[in-house]
């Protein structure tokens, strides 16, 4: 499953950019999100993995982050792998006028095992999710401007 989705953030791309790249700020606008713990390398880095960890329903939901690129204030890429779903995210950062920032986030999302019947019968939800995230971000952004 492949989708592009696009915000525009109402936060000149320097301060959008110092807090997305700010570890500390990730439990504020992620929600779920129970613990960050570097595995390898300088988390943020290429090259560098990191555990996730999410509340998801009365369980919990693991992920290791590898990033892949890091071209900011342009780009950031990561590689995200849970049980039966492996994420391939590349966002692009761009400038408006000095005023806002246009993020778009191309996802290419690859299932296995019982993951597969879920992203047949609720394919929408993936999309659903990313943008809500995305919609978190924005909202955190702005009201930090």
């Amino acid at each position: 499953m492949e989708f592009t989705q696009e915000l525009t953030v109402n936060v000149p791309r320097p301060r959008f950019i110092e807090l997305f790249d700010d570890l500390e700020n990730l439990k504020v606008w992620q929600e779920g999100l129970i613990s960050f713990e570097a595995l390898t390398g300088t988390p943020g880095q290429p090259g560098s993995t990191s555990r996730l960890v999410y509340k998801q329903g009365r369980g919990t939901m693991e992920m290791v982050e590898t990033v892949t690129r890091r071209d900011l204030p342009e780009a950031f890429d990561g590689v995200y792998d849970a049980k039966g779903v492996h994420n391939v995210c590349r966002n692009e950062f761009h400038d408006l006028n000095g005023t806002a920032t246009r993020w778009v986030a191309h996802n290419v999302f690859e299932f296995t095992g019982f993951m597969r019947i879920v992203a047949l019968l609720f394919a929408s939800m993936f999309r659903k999710q990313n943008l809500k995230t995305m919609t978190a971000f924005k909202e955190f952004a702005e009201a930090r401007a």
